[in-house]
C-alpha cells in the first residue's frame, strides 16, 4: 500500500503507476491507446463503459490483459437470445443437505465483459444494469453485495442489428462512458500480424493490487476542481437540451433530446482521472474536453434534419466544446 503523506506524492505515485500499466497492457494489445485510456480512466472513476466496434478487434483480449494488468478477478458474459438473469447473478441451488446454496453468478468478479449486450432482451439487460446501479444483487430477498472495485465493460456489434434489443437511452445513460473502437492503421495490423502468428507467449504480470486501486479511485475523487471548470461541465451540458434558455442554435436545429445532469457530473468526476494520469493535481477545462466525447455522445439523440445533412453526434460536440458562449 502507499507510504506517501502528501496528496501531492500520491498523485506522483498514481501516474507512475499508470505509466507503467500503460506498457504492461502493451506487451499484449496493440495500438487503441485512446481506447485503453478511456477504458483506464473509467475503471478509476468508478463508472461503466460500452465499447462499440466491429467483431474481431480484440475487445476480450483488451479487457482481460487490463483484468491481469491491475490483478483483478474478470469474468466474461457472452450474451444471447436465450440468456436468462439467473445465468448472470445466480441462482438458489438445493444441495445434497436438502439446504438452499446460492450459487454465485459470473456478476461476481470485478471486471465484467458483457459482450453484444443488445443480444439478450431487456429482462436479461436490466439484471446487469440493476447490479451496475446497486452494486449489489438480491435473491429470494437476501441482498449479496458485489466486490469493489466493480467495472462493467459492455460491447455492441454496430453492423448488425437484426435480431437485437438496443439499450434504451435511460439504460444507456448509466455507462459513464461511450467508446468507438476502429479498426487498427496499416502499421499496427502489420505489428499485430507478426506477434500474434509465431506462437510468441506473452505473460502480463499485475502493476497494482486491489487495495491500491480502492486508494487511487478515493484519492481522485478528493482532488479539488475549480469553480470555473465545474461552470464548464454544466454549461457543457447545458447546451445540448434543445428548447432551454442555455441551449446552443445546433441543439435546436439538429437534437431531439440531451443530456442529463449525470453527464455533467461524470465530465467533472472523469476530468479528474484524465488530469491524475497525466500527474496534474486538479482538472482544468481541456481535461474536460479530453472526456466530453466519450461521455456525451450516447447522452444526445440527433433529430431527422441532423441524419438528412449528415451531421454526426461528434459534429455536434465539437460544435458544442468550440463554443465560449
Amino acid at each position: 500500500m502507499m507510504q506517501e503523506n502528501t496528496k501531492e506524492d500520491k498523485l506522483q505515485v498514481f501516474a507512475e503507476k499508470y505509466q507503467n500499466l500503460r506498457n504492461e497492457i502493451a506487451k499484449m494489445v496493440v495500438g487503441q491507446d485512446e481506447v485503453i485510456e478511456n477504458l483506464l480512466v473509467s475503471i478509476f472513476s468508478r463508472g461503466h463503459c460500452l465499447l462499440i466496434g466491429v467483431p474481431g478487434l480484440a475487445k476480450t483480449l483488451m479487457v482481460n490483459t487490463i483484468a491481469g494488468a491491475l490483478g483483478l478477478k474478470y469474468s466474461r458474459i457472452q450474451f444471447t437470445p436465450d440468456l436468462m438473469p439467473s445465468d448472470i447473478i445466480g441462482t438458489e441451488i438445493l444441495d445434497e443437505n436438502r439446504n438452499f446454496r446460492f450459487n454465485y453468478g459470473p456478476v461476481f468478479a470485478n471486471i465484467i465483459l458483457a459482450d453484444e449486450i443488445n443480444r439478450t432482451p431487456p429482462k436479461t439487460q436490466s439484471a446487469l444494469l440493476e447490479a451496475m446501479q446497486e452494486k449489489n444483487v438480491t435473491i429470494a430477498g437476501k441482498a449479496y453485495t458485489l466486490e469493489a472495485p466493480f467495472f462493467v465493460l459492455a460491447t455492441q456489434n454496430p453492423i448488425e442489428q437484426e435480431g437485437t434489443y438496443p439499450l434504451p437511452e435511460a439504460q444507456l445513460d448509466r455507462f459513464m462512458f461511450n467508446v468507438m473502437l476502429d479498426y487498427p492503421s496499416i502499421e499496427q495490423e502489420l505489428q499485430i500480424v507478426k506477434e500474434t502468428t509465431t506462437g510468441k507467449n506473452v505473460e502480463i504480470n499485475p502493476v497494482l493490487s486491489q487495495e491500491e486501486i480502492l486508494g487511487f479511485q478515493s484519492m481522485i475523487e478528493q482532488l479539488p476542481v475549480a469553480d470555473n471548470v465545474y461552470q464548464y461541465a454544466v454549461n457543457l451540458a447545458a447546451k445540448t437540451r434543445p428548447g432551454r434558455d442555455k441551449a446552443h442554435p445546433w441543439a435546436d436545429e439538429f437534437l431531439s433530446w440531451g443530456a442529463g445532469p449525470r453527464a455533467s457530473q461524470n465530465l467533472i468526476i472523469a476530468a479528474k482521472t484524465h488530469a491524475a494520469v497525466n500527474g496534474k493535481y486538479s482538472p482544468d477545462i481541456e481535461n474536460v474536453n479530453a472526456v466530453a466525447a466519450a461521455i456525451m455522445r450516447h447522452r444526445i439523440i440527433k433529430n431527422y434534419k441532423a441524419e438528412a445533412e449528415g451531421i454526426s453526434i461528434e459534429d455536434i460536440i465539437q460544435e458544442f466544446m468550440q463554443d465560449d458562449s
